[in-house]
């Protein structure tokens, strides 16, 4: 009897002892699991912030550069619009077309005009600024009498939708002689008097890409309304290869501005209204 209590007793610590075993045993396999698990979360969290953030330090780039790409106008490098001009008879005719060969036929008003048309000799002495009627889709037609030369036109508009560039349009009258006479000089002075009207000029900069005011002194010669500002002014390199834009700085002054980009000499007119008649004073300035 006594050896069979014993006999139970002993089993008995056996079944005890293995369950405190197996029970701390797979206590510990828990924890490193559930160590293992949360550090695989962690982990898995640092990629996602980290993914998280690139997203958004891309996103905040690209949104710069598009925000930037919207409020930056670009000048164009290429036009759209094809001119020909053609002179027969003291008229010009102008005709416009895109790149298939269409009329253009949608053009914004400048200036009080849907186009501009800007005529100077190869010496740049002869100035004419012409307004053409138009008589068709894209076609402009203006009566001119010009003398025996060669000429240089500039057909400045603002076509709706189509990226375009003022580019001269060389032409012919006559038989000219074939000799250009003398060549462009700076001014010592920026001061014109025409028909005893002194109209003086004030260049705030003669430097390369910086802003230019042109500020003109008319005096005390009351100015009139000129294609909706008070006077209207041209830019011409001493090639005549280049039309240089010009904005009013203000529509009650003669003030205006642009920009220089090459060296060079340039021709300025500034054309003003006065006692009904409009007049071109003529400028020359040189870019260092």
């Amino acid at each position: 009897m006594k050896k069979w209590m014993f006999s139970a007793i002993l089993y008995l610590a056996l079944v005890i002892g293995g369950y405190f075993t197996y029970d701390a045993f797979f206590a510990k396999a828990g924890e490193t699991d559930s160590h293992d698990m949360s550090a695989e979360h962690e982990t898995n969290k640092e990629v996602s912030h980290a993914d998280e953030e690139s997203h958004e330090e891309d996103g905040h780039e690209e949104g710069g550069t598009t925000e930037h790409s919207e409020h930056a106008e670009a000048a164009p490098t290429e036009s759209d619009v094809v001119v020909s001009l053609t002179a027969e008879n003291n008229t010009l005719s102008i005709n416009l077309e895109d790149k298939e060969g269409k009329p253009v036929t949608e053009l914004e008003v400048n200036h009080e005009k849907l186009l501009h048309l800007i005529v100077v000799d190869e010496t740049l002495e002869d100035y004419y600024h012409l307004h053409p009627e138009q008589i068709g889709e894209g076609q402009f037609k203006v009566d001119v009498d010009l003398k025996d030369g060669n000429y240089k036109a500039f057909v400045d508009i603002k076509p709706t939708n189509l990226n375009y560039i003022v580019q001269p349009t060389e032409f012919v009258i006559g038989n000219p002689d074939g000799h250009s006479h003398g060549e462009l000089k700076a001014d010592d002075q920026l001061v014109k008097t025409i028909d005893g009207n002194k109209v003086e000029l004030n260049v705030s900069s003669f430097s390369l890409n910086e802003h230019v005011t042109l500020t003109f002194n008319t005096g005390d010669i009351e100015l009139e309304p000129y294609l909706g500002a008070m006077g209207h002014v041209v830019i011409l390199d001493e090639h005549a290869n280049e039309y240089i834009h010009v904005h009013p700085a203000d529509h009650e002054k003669p003030i205006f501005e642009t920009e220089f980009t090459k060296p060079g000499l340039y021709k300025i007119w500034g054309e003003f209204k006065q006692n009904g008649k409009v007049t071109a004073y003529p400028f020359v300035i040189e870019i260092k």
